[in-house]
């Protein structure tokens, strides 16, 4: 094949008309699904090299540079052409597939101006690679079968980098199964033993419950979505006969388990839980939906599988992701770098490719055909215990937000190694409504921070989050600050939570805790303080309130205010607490949410949840619907086992 001569559009592809009789939710059909995809292909057209096998999008480099950065834009923008000529059976433009067999060409010549940087040791094109390598199989009746001879072995060649090569020991060892299945599948050569060891890696990795830790570690994320459970499926699809049918079993099990779990991720405007690393990535958050209808693994109903993944994609794509070029910008809405890490390149929010898994799946196919059906959120208030990753989630069905307890997710290499805190990971909470600070070091913000002050104003970090249990509507984990223990238990019960903290601070140590960051490109948060209370308001309502309930009788309330520190908007405000003195045990109410019942009358929110404790340390809280919990002051005093509940599920 040739490079095609392409002409650009002459205006950004429009989308189709809603449709409320098939998708009552969200409007949106199989039909808005391809011309998003036909949108983004679009918009990378200015910024490929002449040859077609680079991309180079406006935006900072990575670590590795822009060689490698243009690489990205192809693999990654190459997953998704894959899915959409695979999705219409070939019924697509020619041009598309033709640039990408020119760009496969170019790419690949060992002499051309435009080769690829080779795969070496720990280097990103192992990650392009995989993507490369799961797009060539997808659409090889249309691509790969009609690659000249010598380009098909420039390809192989080129891939073959991979085999004997050292490879991160994270979600990176799939990128080699996925490779060098794909090796095997065309007969090129590969090392079936690295293929079986990666595959038994992802075992060692595997915690229970649908979850695995992205490497050694408790490195809970996205990952366990877009990675660890999304390639041993589209492994098997590469494999075929030669994967064993107990390892796919094994693997579609899993990720049934998990998508009962992450479905409830997701918040009723189809915003994810804003957690963790590489979240430039947005709606490839919604991948392991498509992989679980794509594999028959899904315990969900197709209607509500559509619900969730539409609502994600629409969610974004109404602010701003992609823009006005048709362009994912690194960020969230809008450019926002802070949420991007070392490795990330400008065409590196194109991992979320892998969001239009579903198009592999054929237009009659229930996922397509089923009317929307309402996502866990929309319907009525959930409490889900999550002891792998030591998580508490707690959602509330009359302000669609989706809230996120942490207590045992930090992303920090095994003992004894070290690293600084991540303001992804060290935060007690998260939320599908709300991001956290991310201000430069030293001082991390206090939203959803416990922190003992030091004489110069510098917080504690976080550190190492040692797990101690989540059941029930309670979670528990322990960490230390200035070498001293702190002990924290969450309760939660609708949209609040309650937090018990156990510590031991120097005398004279100033401790402070935050509440929600709040943001908006609008206009500043609404802010209101009183003593032991303080409270963040955005124009819409979205509220963040922290109110001292033990302990904190001394304290005055304060919002820090913020600008360009947030990515969910411009302005931005987080209420907070601080004590001038602390004090054995604090016990503080933060609140976040949309629905006037809650925070329509700040007298109510103040006073409407209550804590006491005894003389032996048990702490009582009651809620303002009268739920009574709890607390031992033992440390290691067990927590409250399940129970069948009212509004909750554990």
């Amino acid at each position: 094949m040739t490079a095609p001569h392409v002409s650009l559009p002459d205006h950004p592809t429009h989308l189709p008309e809603l449709d409320p009789l098939l998708s009552p939710i969200t409007g949106w059909t199989r039909a808005h699904w391809e011309a998003m995809a036909d949108r983004l292909l679009d918009g990378l057209l200015p910024y490929a090299s002449p040859g077609f096998a680079q991309y180079r999008l406006p935006g900072p480099p990575s670590h590795s540079g822009p060689w490698s950065d243009g690489l990205e834009g192809f693999a990654r923008s190459f997953l998704l052409a894959a899915f959409r000529v695979a999705g219409s059976d070939g019924r697509v433009g020619p041009a598309l597939i033709e640039r990408y067999a020119a760009g496969l060409a170019a790419g690949t010549d060992p002499r051309g101006e435009e080769r690829w940087p080779p795969i070496t040791d720990r280097a990103q094109p192992m990650v392009e690679a995989a993507s490369i390598s799961i797009a060539l199989h997808e659409s090889r009746r249309w691509l790969w079968d009609h690659l000249d001879d010598r380009v098909r072995e420039h390809v192989a060649h080129w891939l073959g980098g991979f085999v004997g090569a050292d490879v991160n020991d994270s979600n990176w060892r799939l990128f080699q199964v996925i490779t060098e299945e794909f090796l095997a599948s065309v007969g090129a050569p590969h090392s079936r033993g690295e293929i079986d060891a990666g595959l038994a890696r992802l075992d060692d990795w595997y915690r229970g419950g649908g979850w695995y830790t992205d490497g050694d570690g408790r490195k809970f994320d996205y990952y366990n979505a877009w990675a660890l459970h999304l390639y041993p499926v589209l492994w098997a699809r590469i494999a075929g006969p030669r994967a064993d049918p107990d390892t796919v079993t094994r693997h579609r099990d899993r990720l049934s388990e998990f998508l009962t779990t992450h479905q409830h991720f997701f918040g009723s405007d189809g915003a994810p839980v804003h957690q963790g690393r590489s979240l430039t990535y947005r709606f490839g958050t919604t991948a392991p939906l498509w992989a679980g209808a794509l594999a028959d693994a899904s315990p969900l109903p197709p209607g509500r599988t559509r619900r969730l993944a539409s609502g994600a994609l629409k969610h974004f794509a109404e602010r701003g992701a992609p823009d006005e070029r048709g362009l994912l910008s690194l960020g969230w809405y809008r450019p926002f770098l802070p949420v991007t890490q070392r490795y990330s390149g400008p065409a590196s929010p194109y991992w979320a490719s892998k969001a239009f898994l579903g198009l592999l799946l054929p237009e009659d196919h229930p996922v397509w055909t089923a009317p929307e059906e309402p996502a866990p959120v929309d319907t009525a208030d959930v409490r889900l215990a999550l002891p792998a990753p030591g998580w508490l989630l707690h959602s509330t069905a009359a302000d669609g937000i989706v809230r996120l307890v942490n207590h045992g997710s930090d992303r920090l290499p095994p003992p004894p190694a070290t690293a600084d805190d991540s303001p992804h990971y060290a935060r007690f909470a998260y939320s599908s409504a709300a991001a956290p600070q991310t201000p430069q070091a030293p001082d991390a913000g206090p939203d959803n921070h416990l922190a003992l002050l030091a004489p110069d104003g510098t917080p504690s970090p976080r550190g190492r989050i040692h797990p101690l249990g989540a059941s029930g509507r309670r979670a528990a984990s322990w960490h230390r600050a200035r070498g001293r223990r702190i002990e924290t238990v969450s309760v939660v019960q609708g949209p609040w939570e309650v937090r018990v903290h156990r510590l031991d601070p120097p005398f004279g140590t100033p401790v402070r805790e935050g509440g929600w960051a709040v943001a908006d490109d609008t206009a500043p948060p609404l802010i209101r303080t009183g003593p032991g209370w303080a409270l963040a308001r955005r124009t819409d309502g979205l509220t963040s309130a922290v109110v001292g309930l033990y302990g904190w009788s001394d304290a005055e309330g304060t919002v820090a205010k913020a600008l360009d520190t947030n990515a969910v908007g411009h302005h931005s405000a987080t209420p907070y607490l601080e004590l001038g003195d602390g004090v054995p045990l604090l016990v503080t109410l933060v609140v976040l949410s949309a629905d006037p019942a809650v925070y329509g009358d700040p007298h109510t929110l103040r006073t409407g949840t209550t804590a006491s404790a005894d003389a032996d340390g048990t702490v009582t809280i009651r809620f303002p619907d009268g739920t009574l919990e709890r607390v031992p002051g033992l440390s290691d005093a067990p927590m409250s086992p399940p129970g069948p509940e009212p509004g909750g599920r554990s």
